[in-house]
């Protein structure tokens, strides 16, 4: 069977967010005592690369020629599922945003404030596994093909 473009740009952000999650959890992993603000840094040099992957991911699927349309010319069964996808869209980037915030504003307890990060971008980390699940589940039902994307 041929795949159309959209999935196939859909299977290659898939495998592409699966290397950005795992620099994210590395990066929240490497905060040291005495080194907030070098680990807030590299946090934020990672959360760039997560934004830049999930803008191209938006703009695969809610595209004019995006995935979502195709999905729902193929099969407009699945415009729940759809339209639940989008609305998680917005959740992310709230998300994306929180983060931001959160690096942007210091804590005068150092411990204090590299918890905050943590706790909104593990938030984060939730919502974008939880959306890549429900993706390739959503390219399941309407293609009966997996998307891969893990290597």
């Amino acid at each position: 069977m041929d795949h159309s473009g959209a999935l196939e740009a859909a299977r290659v952000w898939r495998g592409d967010f699966h290397w950005v999650l795992l620099d994210l959890e590395r990066a929240l992993a490497g905060a040291a005592p005495g080194r907030a603000q070098a680990w807030a840094d590299s946090v934020r040099a990672t959360l760039v690369r997560v934004r830049e992957t999930f803008t191209a991911h938006v703009e695969v699927t809610e595209g004019a020629d995006g995935l979502y349309q195709e999905v729902l010319a193929q099969a407009p069964r699945l415009s729940g599922a759809v339209n639940r996808l989008q609305l998680e869209h917005a959740d992310i980037a709230s998300a994306l945003a929180e983060v931001d915030k959160r690096l942007d504003d210091p804590m005068s307890d150092a411990d204090a404030w590299v918890e905050s990060i943590r706790d909104a971008a593990i938030t984060l980390m939730g919502l974008l596994v939880r959306h890549r699940q429900r993706g390739a589940d959503l390219v399941y039902e309407a293609y009966d093909v997996e998307i891969g994307g893990e290597t």
